[in-house]
């Protein structure tokens, strides 16, 4: 081998590297980000959802928007710092620890649902009851998507239930939603309750101004927000 071929190798290595490098960087700064900047404002975050949700008609809801108008109290939102303090969770949920996730690592949270989703869609698959409640709660545009990164909508999977779109948020929410039904007593309310805080760790600046906007308050979420956090 020339060593004119192998300087070339080593370059590409050490191009591979790099790369490799900057993308890390960038993907613990976006999940840091959102931590450091509204801890500066002062915002206080929730760590569970609650609230009762038993009168909501999940039937009705054919949006994302619509979600987010009948599972939080939007009526509080005055300014950013309320709908982030509403709708952009903290700490452990509830399951987190069986499902070994937390909003506070929303990146390798996000690692470890989109991971998990063809094996717990088989597994769902193979229980027509379980199944069926999946697609009437996912295969409509309620918003489990992945909307905000890969402009398909609210509406995740088709009414085969086959996922739209391949990036790494969407199979994440629908693991969430599949583990959810499997194994917690869970509503559908709550269960998209969980969903969109979720899209609201994964996409804090669309999930804000969406809030804002439902609480009647439209304006712009700080600029310092992440549109996005983790890889698409």
């Amino acid at each position: 081998m020339s060593t004119k071929i192998v300087k070339e190798k080593s370059s590409l290595n050490r191009s591979g590297f790099i790369l490799i490098g900057v993308v890390a960087v960038f993907l613990i700064f976006n999940q840091v980000q959102l931590s450091l900047i509204t801890s500066s404002l002062g915002i206080r975050y929730t760590s569970f959802s609650g609230g009762d949700l038993s009168n909501v008609n999940i039937n009705e809801i054919k949006s994302t928007a619509d979600a987010i108008a009948a599972l939080f109290p939007v009526q509080d939102v005055r300014a950013a710092d309320d709908a982030i303090s509403m709708i952009v969770p903290r700490g452990v949920p509830e399951y987190g620890a069986e499902m070994g996730i937390s909003f506070d690592d929303p990146v390798v949270s996000l690692d470890k649902m989109a991971s998990g989703y063809n094996a717990l869609k088989a597994k769902v698959e193979t229980n027509p009851e379980v199944w069926s409640r999946y697609l009437n709660l996912a295969a409509n545009p309620r918003g489990i998507s992945c909307e905000f990164c890969c402009g398909i909508g609210a509406q995740g999977v088709d009414a085969k239930g086959k996922s739209r779109c391949g990036c790494k948020h969407n199979p994440a929410v629908q693991t969430l939603t599949f583990w959810l039904m499997l194994n917690t007593d869970y509503t559908d309310a709550e269960i998209l309750k969980e969903v969109m805080r979720w899209k609201a760790i994964w996409f804090p600046k669309y999930m804000v101004e969406l809030t804002m906007k439902v609480a009647g308050n439209g304006g712009q979420a700080s600029q310092s927000l992440p549109e996005m956090v983790g890889g698409c």
